[in-house]
């Protein structure tokens, strides 16, 4: 049986999939191939590595004016933040490295914005593959490769259990950041038991862009159904936090104990 890990976009919300990566290598249940989207892909493909540990000190010692320091601020590259810092952070843990040299075979998703197709990154410069699945489009500049301008791939494939599929896994986990819309849209003020929200643009515009990232994950995953999926409840912070790794790891570990049982099911099917 060759079990798939899939983990879902969510920008600063990622911090979670270090939690439930935890969980599972405490209990001894094992992850044989990895797919990510966006933060998802970084955190994957730091599993495929076997260097969640350095990830792991690196997030819970972020800092608001470390998170503002990576910003390279412009509009030159089709995006408000250039990608050459993040790209040196990224070299100094994978430098060149492909994904074939990877531990654990790896795929990062990402999207084309001259097709709209959703491309899957399985070889090649690994840091090349996690700039592209995690260009946000507007905040960081797309990736050209070849004849593709790739950019995250959360806008198309949220949570991505084909991608695992694809390398091989026979059962696979699934963890969506987006699953706790409720969570969401009451820190943004969207509460009917606090009465009318008060109607802010930008608040409506985030919330209802968080209600179109929950309704594809669940598309998808209703058309591709892992065998378990973990879905921690992080909707109250916010996904451009990337500074609250301590909560968002505990939350992370807390949704996947929940599904122990769950797992241990899949384990002991045919």
């Amino acid at each position: 049986m060759t079990i798939g890990l899939a983990l879902g976009g969510g920008a600063g919300l990622g911090w979670a999939h270090i939690g439930v990566i935890n969980v599972l290598q405490e209990e001894d249940i094992p992850i044989d191939v990895v797919s990510g989207t966006s933060i998802g892909s970084i955190v994957g493909a730091c599993v495929a590595a076997d260097i969640i540990d350095e990830l792991e000190t690196i997030a819970r010692e972020v800092t608001l004016k470390e998170m503002l320091s990576m910003g390279e601020f412009g509009f030159s590259q089709g995006s408000l933040i250039g990608g050459g810092r993040i790209e040196r952070r990224l070299r100094d843990h994978f430098g060149t490295a492909t994904i074939e040299e990877l531990q654990l075979p790896f795929a990062a998703v990402a999207a084309d914005l001259y097709s709209g197709e959703r491309i899957v990154l399985d070889a090649g410069d690994v840091v090349t593959a996690l700039r592209a699945s995690s260009a946000i489009p507007g905040m960081l500049p797309p990736v050209e490769t070849q004849h593709l301008l790739l950019v995250d791939g959360g806008i198309v494939d949220p949570v991505p259990v084909a991608a695992a599929r694809e390398l091989g896994a026979d059962k696979i986990i699934a963890v969506d950041l987006q699953g706790d819309y409720e969570g969401r849209s009451r820190r943004l003020g969207f509460d009917p038991i606090n009465g009318k929200p008060a109607m802010a643009a930008l608040k409506t515009a985030r919330a209802g862009w968080s209600l179109a990232l929950k309704s594809l994950s669940q598309a998808n995953l209703a058309a591709d159904r892992p065998d378990v999926t973990i879905v921690p409840r992080i909707g109250h912070i916010d996904m451009a936090d990337f500074t609250q790794a301590d909560e968002l790891i505990a939350l992370g570990k807390k949704a996947t104990y929940d599904m122990l049982t769950e797992i241990e099911c899949m384990l002991q099917r045919d």
